[in-house]
């Protein structure tokens, strides 16, 4: 069972049908939608500040959310994906976002809807990537233009595999 931790009054509210993997660490200030899954080894940590994630948003193996105290907040929108080992800080996501695996979204940051976020990106404090943008490297920088329903077309599937995915996990049906 996840490690879920009331800290400073906040209790993490968790929605519907929500996978959440046994070593996920979910803290204070967390309020997740439904049809969300959380991974292995990943930390949502709602001590500082508040985390608000949508419905249908996959955070893979190894991710990190936070945020600054008092200063920055993480707001994710539906159908996102948060790539393996991602660290999110004080960020704001946008609805049908990817963020590819090992990429790094500073305080302040927002990533448009549609948008991409490339594996290994450092997405730098204040920047705000644009509807369906796709930016790459370190500093990451725009790269070009992701076609609208191309990119509503995988970031849905991405999201309706990690719902399957984590049903995989789910012990009381394996016994039905």
């Amino acid at each position: 069972m996840a490690l879920i931790i009331p800290v400073r009054g906040f209790t993490p509210e968790i929605g519907n049908d929500c996978f959440l993997a046994q070593n996920a660490t979910i803290i204070g200030d967390v309020v997740m939608g439904d049809g969300c899954s959380v991974w292995f080894n990943t930390v949502l940590r709602g001590d500082v500040n508040s985390i608000r994630i949508g419905n249908r948003v996959n955070i893979q193996d190894g991710s990190v959310l936070h945020t600054l105290y008092q200063k920055s907040t993480i707001e994710i929108g539906n159908d996102v994906s948060i790539g393996h080992n991602v660290t999110i800080h004080g960020a704001k996501i946008h609805d049908l976002a990817l963020v590819g695996m090992g990429a790094v979204v500073m305080d302040d940051a927002e990533v448009g809807e549609g948008a991409i976020v490339a594996a290994g990106a450092v997405v730098l404090s204040r920047t705000k990537i644009g509807a369906n943008e796709l930016w790459g490297g370190a500093p990451a920088k725009f790269i070009k233009m992701v076609d609208p329903a191309q990119s509503r077309e995988i970031n849905q599937k991405i999201a309706h595999n990690y719902l399957m995915y984590s049903k995989w996990y789910d012990t009381e049906s394996e016994e039905k």
